[in-house]
């Protein structure tokens, strides 16, 4: 019945889909264990009418025109230069630390040195903290330990239970120093989220005749992999299969369990028309919980009363019933156990490994269109 099976109805599954059974004439089954599709972009409306981002705030942001064009198809777009501030004593600053925080921090002293930093990193440029901390200028190393004391190490430390020193340069790279005064957190040229909502936009990816979706099925239920092949429903399956899950449980941690983040979400309604007057306030010195997000400001609705917030609290992943894994933790040594895991798919030739989980890595939404993208081209 079906030329290609895809595991998982997230971003990764949902083009790859649309993909192969627009421009390949490919029938294709979806196969997704939550009982809705949208992977971790899933949105709806909560009890008050508020579209809430039910596993945390998604902004899609990219420079890929491609990327862009593709996924306009389905959605027309609430764009915006996303800005995210941090909570720091008694004052919020904008985050990324940029040239604007520097004057609101240092006032006067300012001036010299952002011609200082613009002197030694080149205007625009965006600068690791840890970088920054091994310069050999005390003016510039000042900076840094500003920022690391008060915008980075605790929220590090909550995010990854982990200290700065010990986590991969491809994450804490992430969070640079920007020298300019750009206060957007990123520098892509579009920005923002699908108007009608990320589910309503995965909705129409997947309305194609040529894809059939189930939800609620875990693929082990349907699926069997051996050494030489992949059985669907108890037969051979000689199709393409492509797997956008965690590889780990996939084989049931035979080899143990690959360390991720998760993250636990504390909802909040309140009867006013601004809770904290910002899409999105880092907590990154106070509290547990590293954000609140506040939706109105993040979606731009004005259809509905009251305004919905919600906080995130990050935990270590154990694999317990309810738990998500969100962020891989990257180092050699799990880098390796996952080796281990992509070795039992090797001599699987039409079985592929596309997205966040099936690959160990992070990628942005539009990081993960383009991999979609790559992905079905060769096949």
């Amino acid at each position: 019945m079906y030329d290609c099976i895809v595991i998982g109805a997230g971003i990764a599954g949902a083009v790859a889909a649309r993909k192969l059974a627009e421009e390949k004439g490919k029938r294709v089954l979806v196969l997704e264990r939550r009982d809705h599709i949208g992977g971790n972009c899933y949105d709806e409306r909560d009890e008050h009418g508020i579209l809430i981002h039910n596993y945390g705030p998604h902004i899609f942001h990219t420079g890929m025109e491609d990327v862009f064009t593709y996924l306009s198809r389905f959605t027309d777009w609430y764009l915006f230069g996303h800005e995210v501030v941090a909570k720091v004593g008694d004052g919020l600053i904008p985050v990324p630390f940029n040239l604007n925080t520097l004057e609101m921090v240092y006032g006067e002293k300012a001036g010299p040195l952002a011609a200082k930093l613009k002197k030694t990193y080149g205007e625009g440029s965006r600068v690791p903290i840890m970088k920054l901390r091994e310069s050999e200028d005390p003016d510039i190393r000042e900076i840094a330990q500003y920022v690391y004391e008060n915008i980075f190490l605790q929220y590090t430390m909550k995010q990854w239970g982990q200290k700065p020193e010990e986590i991969s340069p491809e994450v804490t790279g992430r969070v640079p120093v920007l020298i300019s005064h750009d206060n957007r957190y990123f520098q892509d040229q579009y920005q923002g989220v699908p108007k009608d909502g990320f589910t309503a936009m995965f909705e129409r990816i997947l309305d194609h005749e040529g894809i059939t979706v189930r939800c609620g099925v875990d693929c082990k239920e349907v699926l069997s992999i051996r050494e030489d092949g992949v059985s669907f429903e108890g037969q051979p399956f000689d199709g393409d299969v492509i797997y956008t899950g965690a590889l780990d449980e996939l084989f049931d941690c035979r080899f143990g369990r690959l360390p991720y983040r998760s993250l636990e979400f504390q909802f909040e309604h309140y009867d006013t028309d601004s809770w904290q007057g910002h899409s999105v306030v880092n907590y990154t010195v106070s509290e547990d919980f590293t954000r609140i997000t506040e939706f109105k400001f993040l979606t731009g609705q004005q259809d509905a009363d009251g305004t919905t917030i919600v906080k995130e609290y990050p935990f270590a992943y154990t694999g317990a019933e309810g738990e998500i894994p969100y962020y891989a933790i990257l180092n050699e040594e799990n880098r390796a156990l996952y080796e281990k895991y992509r070795g039992l798919t090797g001599r699987l030739e039409r079985f592929h490994l596309l997205g966040r989980l099936a690959e160990y890595r992070y990628y942005n939404i539009d990081a993960m269109v383009k991999k979609a993208f790559e992905l079905t081209e060769q096949m």
